[in-house]
Protein backbone atom coordinates (compact mmCIF):
# COMPACT_ATOMS: atom_id res chain seq x y z
CA UNK A 1 0.00 0.00 0.00
CA UNK A 2 1.39 3.18 -1.35
CA UNK A 3 2.28 6.15 1.81
CA UNK A 4 -0.40 8.86 1.60
CA UNK A 5 -0.71 12.53 3.43
CA UNK A 6 -2.63 10.87 5.92
CA UNK A 7 -2.53 6.97 7.33
CA UNK A 8 -4.90 4.99 5.91
CA UNK A 9 -6.04 3.61 9.22
CA UNK A 10 -6.52 6.80 11.41
CA UNK A 11 -9.57 7.32 8.27
CA UNK A 12 -10.75 4.20 8.57
CA UNK A 13 -11.25 3.97 12.40
CA UNK A 14 -12.77 7.69 12.34
CA UNK A 15 -15.27 6.14 9.57
CA UNK A 16 -15.91 2.87 11.44
CA UNK A 17 -16.23 4.62 14.85
CA UNK A 18 -19.01 7.06 13.42
CA UNK A 19 -21.13 3.69 12.05
CA UNK A 20 -20.24 5.21 8.80
CA UNK A 21 -20.80 1.55 6.70
CA UNK A 22 -21.29 3.44 2.99
CA UNK A 23 -19.11 6.38 2.66
CA UNK A 24 -20.90 6.95 -0.20
CA UNK A 25 -24.30 7.97 2.00
CA UNK A 26 -22.42 9.93 4.17
CA UNK A 27 -23.92 13.37 5.11
CA UNK A 28 -22.46 16.67 4.97
CA UNK A 29 -21.90 16.72 8.56
CA UNK A 30 -20.58 13.12 8.93
CA UNK A 31 -17.97 13.80 6.41
CA UNK A 32 -17.12 17.21 8.24
CA UNK A 33 -16.74 15.43 11.48
CA UNK A 34 -14.22 12.99 9.75
CA UNK A 35 -12.17 15.39 8.23
CA UNK A 36 -11.86 17.87 11.49
CA UNK A 37 -11.30 14.79 13.57
CA UNK A 38 -8.54 13.18 11.27
CA UNK A 39 -6.98 17.00 10.75
CA UNK A 40 -6.46 16.76 14.59
CA UNK A 41 -5.52 13.56 15.34
CA UNK A 42 -2.68 13.51 12.05
CA UNK A 43 -1.70 17.12 12.55
CA UNK A 44 -2.21 17.31 8.72
CA UNK A 45 -4.32 20.45 7.09
CA UNK A 46 -7.86 19.51 5.08
CA UNK A 47 -8.77 21.00 2.15
CA UNK A 48 -12.43 21.14 2.55
CA UNK A 49 -14.88 20.97 -0.12
CA UNK A 50 -17.95 19.16 1.97
CA UNK A 51 -19.99 22.10 3.83
CA UNK A 52 -22.12 24.49 1.89
CA UNK A 53 -21.04 27.79 4.34
CA UNK A 54 -20.07 30.64 3.15
CA UNK A 55 -16.76 31.67 2.83
CA UNK A 56 -17.37 35.74 3.14
CA UNK A 57 -17.92 38.41 5.60
CA UNK A 58 -21.49 39.16 5.85
CA UNK A 59 -22.61 41.79 4.02
CA UNK A 60 -21.96 45.40 6.31
CA UNK A 61 -25.35 46.60 5.24
CA UNK A 62 -26.74 44.28 7.05
CA UNK A 63 -24.73 44.02 10.54
CA UNK A 64 -25.26 47.82 10.78
CA UNK A 65 -29.14 47.37 10.78
CA UNK A 66 -29.57 44.53 12.88
CA UNK A 67 -27.01 46.09 15.40
CA UNK A 68 -29.16 49.43 15.12
CA UNK A 69 -32.27 47.48 15.86
CA UNK A 70 -31.03 45.64 18.63
CA UNK A 71 -29.80 48.70 20.42
CA UNK A 72 -32.70 50.27 19.71
CA UNK A 73 -34.57 47.63 21.85
CA UNK A 74 -36.36 45.44 19.41
CA UNK A 75 -34.62 42.03 20.83
CA UNK A 76 -37.47 42.65 24.03
CA UNK A 77 -40.68 42.08 21.03
CA UNK A 78 -42.09 39.44 19.34
CA UNK A 79 -41.79 39.62 15.92
CA UNK A 80 -45.21 40.08 13.48
CA UNK A 81 -45.67 36.12 12.28
CA UNK A 82 -46.38 38.00 8.85
CA UNK A 83 -43.08 39.80 9.17
CA UNK A 84 -41.82 43.34 9.63
CA UNK A 85 -43.87 45.56 6.96
CA UNK A 86 -40.63 46.93 5.89
CA UNK A 87 -38.77 43.49 4.68
CA UNK A 88 -42.39 42.25 3.13
CA UNK A 89 -42.43 45.59 1.13
CA UNK A 90 -38.53 45.34 0.30
CA UNK A 91 -38.58 41.65 -0.29
CA UNK A 92 -41.60 42.73 -3.19
CA UNK A 93 -39.60 45.26 -4.58
CA UNK A 94 -36.36 43.07 -4.71
CA UNK A 95 -37.95 40.28 -6.65
CA UNK A 96 -39.47 43.22 -9.05
CA UNK A 97 -35.98 44.37 -9.13
CA UNK A 98 -34.02 41.50 -9.76
CA UNK A 99 -36.26 38.51 -10.65
CA UNK A 100 -38.78 40.93 -12.70
CA UNK A 101 -42.08 39.76 -11.52
CA UNK A 102 -45.17 41.17 -9.17
CA UNK A 103 -45.34 39.47 -5.71
CA UNK A 104 -47.62 41.55 -3.45
CA UNK A 105 -45.83 42.24 -0.09
CA UNK A 106 -48.16 40.42 2.08
CA UNK A 107 -47.50 37.36 0.27
CA UNK A 108 -43.77 38.00 1.07
CA UNK A 109 -42.79 36.07 4.43
CA UNK A 110 -39.43 35.98 6.32
CA UNK A 111 -38.55 32.56 7.56
CA UNK A 112 -35.62 30.96 9.68
CA UNK A 113 -33.78 30.72 6.31
CA UNK A 114 -34.40 28.64 3.70
CA UNK A 115 -34.06 25.70 5.70
CA UNK A 116 -37.91 26.46 7.73
CA UNK A 117 -39.30 27.67 4.39
CA UNK A 118 -38.71 24.46 2.54
CA UNK A 119 -40.09 22.81 5.51
CA UNK A 120 -43.05 24.99 6.45
CA UNK A 121 -43.63 24.95 2.45
CA UNK A 122 -44.03 21.09 2.64
CA UNK A 123 -46.15 20.85 5.13
CA UNK A 124 -48.42 23.39 3.31
CA UNK A 125 -48.07 21.82 0.19
CA UNK A 126 -48.76 18.12 1.31
CA UNK A 127 -52.03 19.20 3.44
CA UNK A 128 -53.75 20.87 1.04
CA UNK A 129 -55.33 18.31 -1.18
CA UNK A 130 -55.10 14.85 0.21
CA UNK A 131 -54.82 12.97 -3.36
CA UNK A 132 -51.79 14.77 -3.65
CA UNK A 133 -49.73 13.43 -1.08
CA UNK A 134 -46.02 13.48 -2.74
CA UNK A 135 -43.25 15.74 -3.69
CA UNK A 136 -41.35 15.73 -6.76
CA UNK A 137 -37.33 16.64 -6.80
CA UNK A 138 -35.40 17.57 -10.03
CA UNK A 139 -32.70 16.26 -8.93
CA UNK A 140 -29.87 16.29 -8.19
CA UNK A 141 -30.34 18.69 -4.84
CA UNK A 142 -29.55 19.49 -1.19
CA UNK A 143 -29.73 16.39 0.25
CA UNK A 144 -31.64 17.77 4.10
CA UNK A 145 -34.92 18.71 2.12
CA UNK A 146 -35.79 14.92 1.51
CA UNK A 147 -34.77 14.39 5.58
CA UNK A 148 -37.39 17.16 6.06
CA UNK A 149 -39.62 15.02 4.68
CA UNK A 150 -38.51 11.82 6.43
CA UNK A 151 -39.20 13.56 9.70
CA UNK A 152 -43.05 14.64 8.40
CA UNK A 153 -43.93 11.09 6.55
CA UNK A 154 -44.36 12.55 3.52
CA UNK A 155 -43.75 10.92 0.19
CA UNK A 156 -41.19 12.14 -2.78
CA UNK A 157 -40.25 10.74 -6.18
CA UNK A 158 -36.93 11.58 -7.79
CA UNK A 159 -35.69 11.97 -11.11
CA UNK A 160 -32.01 12.81 -12.08
CA UNK A 161 -31.68 15.82 -14.56
CA UNK A 162 -28.75 14.55 -16.29
CA UNK A 163 -30.42 13.41 -19.14
CA UNK A 164 -33.28 15.28 -19.49
CA UNK A 165 -32.41 19.04 -20.42
CA UNK A 166 -33.85 20.78 -23.17
CA UNK A 167 -37.18 19.38 -24.77
CA UNK A 168 -36.60 16.32 -22.40
CA UNK A 169 -37.69 17.97 -19.11
CA UNK A 170 -41.09 18.47 -19.96
CA UNK A 171 -42.09 14.78 -21.22
CA UNK A 172 -40.24 13.53 -18.04
CA UNK A 173 -41.92 15.89 -15.26
CA UNK A 174 -44.91 15.35 -16.87
CA UNK A 175 -44.52 11.46 -16.58
CA UNK A 176 -44.88 11.93 -12.78
CA UNK A 177 -47.51 14.77 -12.75
CA UNK A 178 -50.06 12.59 -14.73
CA UNK A 179 -50.07 9.83 -11.53
CA UNK A 180 -52.00 12.32 -9.77
CA UNK A 181 -50.14 12.59 -6.82
CA UNK A 182 -47.89 15.61 -6.99
CA UNK A 183 -48.24 18.78 -4.65
CA UNK A 184 -45.39 20.03 -5.05
CA UNK A 185 -42.10 20.22 -7.30
CA UNK A 186 -38.80 21.32 -6.00
CA UNK A 187 -35.45 22.19 -7.84
CA UNK A 188 -32.80 24.40 -6.89
CA UNK A 189 -31.44 27.39 -9.59
CA UNK A 190 -28.58 27.43 -9.79
CA UNK A 191 -28.52 24.17 -8.67
CA UNK A 192 -26.97 22.11 -5.78
CA UNK A 193 -24.72 20.80 -6.28
CA UNK A 194 -24.77 20.45 -10.10
CA UNK A 195 -24.65 24.29 -10.79
CA UNK A 196 -26.66 23.59 -13.77
CA UNK A 197 -29.36 26.48 -14.16
CA UNK A 198 -32.24 25.50 -15.77
CA UNK A 199 -33.54 27.96 -18.96
CA UNK A 200 -36.39 30.09 -19.59
CA UNK A 201 -37.53 27.83 -21.73
CA UNK A 202 -37.10 24.78 -19.36
CA UNK A 203 -38.96 26.52 -16.62
CA UNK A 204 -41.66 27.46 -18.68
CA UNK A 205 -42.33 23.61 -19.40
CA UNK A 206 -42.42 22.95 -16.02
CA UNK A 207 -44.75 26.27 -15.19
CA UNK A 208 -47.09 25.07 -17.76
CA UNK A 209 -46.95 21.72 -16.45
CA UNK A 210 -47.47 23.09 -12.36
CA UNK A 211 -50.77 24.71 -13.93
CA UNK A 212 -52.35 22.24 -16.02
CA UNK A 213 -51.39 19.70 -13.42
CA UNK A 214 -52.10 21.92 -10.25
CA UNK A 215 -48.70 21.37 -8.82
CA UNK A 216 -46.96 23.96 -6.83
CA UNK A 217 -43.52 24.68 -7.70
CA UNK A 218 -40.95 25.18 -4.61
CA UNK A 219 -38.20 27.33 -6.38
CA UNK A 220 -35.05 27.08 -4.35
CA UNK A 221 -32.99 30.53 -4.97
CA UNK A 222 -30.11 30.34 -2.37
CA UNK A 223 -27.60 30.95 -4.99
CA UNK A 224 -29.38 33.67 -6.30
CA UNK A 225 -27.91 35.61 -9.60
CA UNK A 226 -25.13 33.81 -9.35
CA UNK A 227 -25.01 32.43 -12.57
CA UNK A 228 -21.91 34.52 -13.61
CA UNK A 229 -22.17 34.39 -17.44
CA UNK A 230 -24.97 36.50 -17.46
CA UNK A 231 -25.22 40.39 -15.49
CA UNK A 232 -28.11 39.63 -13.51
CA UNK A 233 -27.00 42.91 -11.16
CA UNK A 234 -28.35 45.92 -12.52
CA UNK A 235 -32.12 46.62 -10.40
CA UNK A 236 -35.36 46.84 -12.68
CA UNK A 237 -33.47 45.68 -15.74
CA UNK A 238 -32.89 42.97 -18.07
CA UNK A 239 -31.64 39.98 -17.94
CA UNK A 240 -33.28 38.81 -14.54
CA UNK A 241 -33.04 36.23 -12.55
CA UNK A 242 -34.64 32.83 -14.48
CA UNK A 243 -38.05 32.00 -12.96
CA UNK A 244 -41.06 29.54 -13.17
CA UNK A 245 -43.05 32.54 -11.85
CA UNK A 246 -43.46 33.95 -15.42
CA UNK A 247 -45.48 30.48 -16.49
CA UNK A 248 -47.62 29.89 -13.43
CA UNK A 249 -49.29 31.02 -10.11
CA UNK A 250 -48.65 28.08 -8.65
CA UNK A 251 -45.32 28.99 -7.16
CA UNK A 252 -43.50 29.66 -3.86
CA UNK A 253 -39.95 31.63 -4.57
CA UNK A 254 -37.43 31.04 -1.89
CA UNK A 255 -34.91 33.71 -1.38
CA UNK A 256 -32.05 33.17 1.44
CA UNK A 257 -29.92 35.64 2.77
CA UNK A 258 -27.23 33.03 3.51
CA UNK A 259 -25.48 32.54 0.19
CA UNK A 260 -25.77 35.88 -1.89
CA UNK A 261 -25.40 37.87 1.41
CA UNK A 262 -23.19 35.81 3.33
CA UNK A 263 -26.20 36.36 6.19
CA UNK A 264 -25.99 32.36 6.92
CA UNK A 265 -25.71 32.37 10.97
CA UNK A 266 -28.78 34.41 11.57
CA UNK A 267 -31.11 32.33 9.69
CA UNK A 268 -33.05 34.70 7.53
CA UNK A 269 -34.65 34.40 4.41
CA UNK A 270 -38.04 35.06 2.75
CA UNK A 271 -40.57 33.21 1.02
CA UNK A 272 -42.48 34.48 -1.88
CA UNK A 273 -46.14 33.28 -2.78
CA UNK A 274 -47.69 34.08 -5.55
CA UNK A 275 -50.81 36.76 -5.73
CA UNK A 276 -53.20 33.95 -6.74
CA UNK A 277 -51.80 31.01 -4.58
CA UNK A 278 -51.32 33.24 -1.41
CA UNK A 279 -55.18 33.51 -2.06
CA UNK A 280 -56.23 30.30 -3.00
CA UNK A 281 -58.61 28.35 -0.51
CA UNK A 282 -57.90 24.68 -0.63
CA UNK A 283 -60.94 22.76 1.00
CA UNK A 284 -58.74 20.52 2.94
CA UNK A 285 -57.06 23.33 4.29
CA UNK A 286 -60.14 25.16 4.95
CA UNK A 287 -61.46 22.39 6.72
CA UNK A 288 -58.03 22.06 8.86
CA UNK A 289 -56.95 25.53 9.53
CA UNK A 290 -61.05 27.39 9.77
CA UNK A 291 -61.26 28.17 6.28
CA UNK A 292 -58.18 30.28 5.99
CA UNK A 293 -56.67 30.47 2.43
CA UNK A 294 -53.14 28.44 1.53
CA UNK A 295 -51.00 31.75 2.57
CA UNK A 296 -52.32 32.04 6.02
CA UNK A 297 -52.13 28.64 6.69
CA UNK A 298 -48.35 28.64 5.93
CA UNK A 299 -47.70 31.76 8.05
CA UNK A 300 -50.48 31.60 10.92
CA UNK A 301 -49.96 28.12 11.25
CA UNK A 302 -46.63 26.77 10.30
CA UNK A 303 -44.21 29.08 10.95
CA UNK A 304 -46.04 30.14 14.40
CA UNK A 305 -46.31 26.22 14.91
CA UNK A 306 -42.79 25.84 14.18
CA UNK A 307 -41.32 29.43 15.88
CA UNK A 308 -43.58 31.84 16.68
CA UNK A 309 -41.95 33.97 13.80
CA UNK A 310 -38.70 35.16 12.50
CA UNK A 311 -35.64 36.44 14.61
CA UNK A 312 -36.76 40.22 15.03
CA UNK A 313 -33.61 42.25 15.00
CA UNK A 314 -32.33 39.48 11.22
CA UNK A 315 -35.56 40.94 9.73
CA UNK A 316 -34.27 44.43 9.86
CA UNK A 317 -30.46 43.06 8.49
CA UNK A 318 -32.34 41.43 5.32
CA UNK A 319 -34.57 44.37 4.66
CA UNK A 320 -31.56 46.96 4.72
CA UNK A 321 -29.56 44.56 2.13
CA UNK A 322 -32.86 43.78 -0.29
CA UNK A 323 -32.97 47.84 -0.16
CA UNK A 324 -29.79 48.46 -0.67
CA UNK A 325 -29.55 45.75 -3.42
CA UNK A 326 -32.75 47.22 -5.16
CA UNK A 327 -31.62 51.24 -4.47
CA UNK A 328 -28.37 49.70 -6.46
CA UNK A 329 -26.16 51.02 -3.22
CA UNK A 330 -25.46 47.39 -2.47
CA UNK A 331 -23.77 45.22 -5.32
CA UNK A 332 -24.03 42.12 -3.85
CA UNK A 333 -23.13 39.95 -6.93
CA UNK A 334 -19.55 41.55 -6.55
CA UNK A 335 -19.07 40.48 -3.51
CA UNK A 336 -19.78 36.94 -4.36
CA UNK A 337 -18.34 36.31 -7.69
CA UNK A 338 -14.88 34.90 -6.01
CA UNK A 339 -16.59 31.86 -5.60
CA UNK A 340 -16.37 31.49 -9.59
CA UNK A 341 -13.16 32.35 -9.89
CA UNK A 342 -12.08 29.62 -7.06
CA UNK A 343 -14.46 27.13 -9.23
CA UNK A 344 -12.38 28.27 -12.35
CA UNK A 345 -9.30 28.10 -10.78
CA UNK A 346 -10.16 24.25 -9.00
CA UNK A 347 -11.18 22.84 -11.93
CA UNK A 348 -7.95 23.72 -13.92
CA UNK A 349 -6.52 21.84 -10.99
CA UNK A 350 -8.73 18.58 -10.67
CA UNK A 351 -8.76 18.16 -15.13
CA UNK A 352 -5.06 18.11 -14.91
CA UNK A 353 -4.57 15.40 -12.85
CA UNK A 354 -7.00 13.31 -14.61
CA UNK A 355 -10.72 13.61 -12.99
CA UNK A 356 -13.62 15.48 -15.46
CA UNK A 357 -16.64 17.64 -14.48
CA UNK A 358 -19.79 14.98 -14.14
CA UNK A 359 -22.68 17.90 -14.79
CA UNK A 360 -20.49 19.34 -17.64
CA UNK A 361 -22.74 21.36 -19.57
CA UNK A 362 -25.49 23.44 -19.60
CA UNK A 363 -27.56 23.11 -22.54
CA UNK A 364 -25.24 24.17 -25.27
CA UNK A 365 -22.61 26.41 -22.68
CA UNK A 366 -20.41 24.80 -20.35
CA UNK A 367 -21.26 24.95 -16.34
CA UNK A 368 -21.16 28.18 -15.13
CA UNK A 369 -18.18 28.99 -12.29
CA UNK A 370 -19.83 29.20 -9.34
CA UNK A 371 -20.42 28.10 -5.76
CA UNK A 372 -20.49 24.47 -6.64
CA UNK A 373 -19.05 22.17 -9.36
CA UNK A 374 -19.03 18.06 -9.60
CA UNK A 375 -16.05 15.72 -10.21
CA UNK A 376 -15.46 12.06 -11.28
CA UNK A 377 -12.54 10.18 -11.50
CA UNK A 378 -12.26 7.06 -13.76
CA UNK A 379 -12.92 3.38 -12.23
CA UNK A 380 -14.09 5.22 -9.13
CA UNK A 381 -17.90 4.80 -7.44
CA UNK A 382 -18.86 7.78 -5.90
CA UNK A 383 -18.16 6.19 -2.22
CA UNK A 384 -14.36 4.92 -3.42
CA UNK A 385 -13.60 8.29 -4.73
CA UNK A 386 -14.99 10.13 -1.73
CA UNK A 387 -13.25 7.71 0.77
CA UNK A 388 -10.01 7.76 -0.97
CA UNK A 389 -9.47 11.14 -1.16
CA UNK A 390 -9.63 11.72 2.37
CA UNK A 391 -6.36 10.06 2.91
CA UNK A 392 -5.17 12.74 0.63
CA UNK A 393 -6.68 15.12 3.32
CA UNK A 394 -9.38 16.57 0.54
CA UNK A 395 -13.24 16.30 1.94
CA UNK A 396 -15.86 16.19 -0.63
CA UNK A 397 -19.93 14.41 -0.16
CA UNK A 398 -20.61 12.00 -2.62
CA UNK A 399 -23.42 12.61 -5.36
CA UNK A 400 -25.03 10.02 -3.98
CA UNK A 401 -26.67 11.73 -1.48
CA UNK A 402 -28.18 14.88 -3.85
CA UNK A 403 -30.23 11.97 -5.91
CA UNK A 404 -27.63 12.05 -8.64
CA UNK A 405 -27.60 8.74 -10.50
CA UNK A 406 -23.99 10.23 -11.44
CA UNK A 407 -20.55 8.68 -9.87
CA UNK A 408 -18.69 11.86 -8.00
CA UNK A 409 -18.45 14.21 -5.59
CA UNK A 410 -19.68 17.81 -4.90
CA UNK A 411 -16.99 20.33 -4.20
CA UNK A 412 -18.06 23.54 -2.94
CA UNK A 413 -15.63 26.64 -3.58
CA UNK A 414 -16.58 28.62 -0.07
CA UNK A 415 -13.61 27.49 2.09
CA UNK A 416 -10.81 27.52 -0.55
CA UNK A 417 -7.64 29.55 0.60
CA UNK A 418 -5.00 31.11 -1.29
CA UNK A 419 -2.42 28.80 -0.29
CA UNK A 420 -4.30 25.49 -0.59
CA UNK A 421 -4.58 25.50 -4.49
CA UNK A 422 -1.07 24.35 -4.72
CA UNK A 423 -1.61 22.48 -1.72
CA UNK A 424 -4.41 20.31 -3.59
CA UNK A 425 -2.19 20.32 -6.47
CA UNK A 426 0.62 18.31 -4.73
CA UNK A 427 -1.53 15.84 -3.32
CA UNK A 428 -3.68 15.18 -6.37
CA UNK A 429 -0.41 14.44 -8.43
CA UNK A 430 0.08 12.28 -5.39
CA UNK A 431 -2.91 10.36 -5.66
CA UNK A 432 -2.29 10.22 -9.57
CA UNK A 433 0.87 8.48 -9.11
CA UNK A 434 -0.87 5.90 -6.31
CA UNK A 435 -3.69 5.25 -8.73
CA UNK A 436 -1.37 4.70 -11.38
Amino acid sequence: MKPTPIKREIVDQLISGLGIQDFSKATIREVKQVAAMAEKASGVEYIKMEMGIPGLPAAQVGVDAQVKALRDGIAHSYPDIQGLPELKREASRFVKAFIGVDVAAEGCVPVCGSMQGTFASFLTCSQADHRRDTVLFIDPGFPVQKMQLQVQGVKYETFDVYDYRGAKLGPKVESYLRQGNICAIVYSNPNNPSWVCLTEDELQQIGRLATQYDAIVMEDLAYFAMDFRQDLSVPFQPPYQPTVARYTDNCMLLISGSKAFSYAGERIGVVCISDKLFHRHYPDLAARYEGLPFGLVFSTRMLYALSSGTSHSAQYAMAAMLRAASDGTFHFRDDVRVYGERARRLKEIFLRHGFHIVYDRDMDQPIADGFYFTIGYPGMTSGQLAHELMYYGVSAISLTTTGSHQEGLRVCTSFIEDHQYQLLDERLANFGRNEE
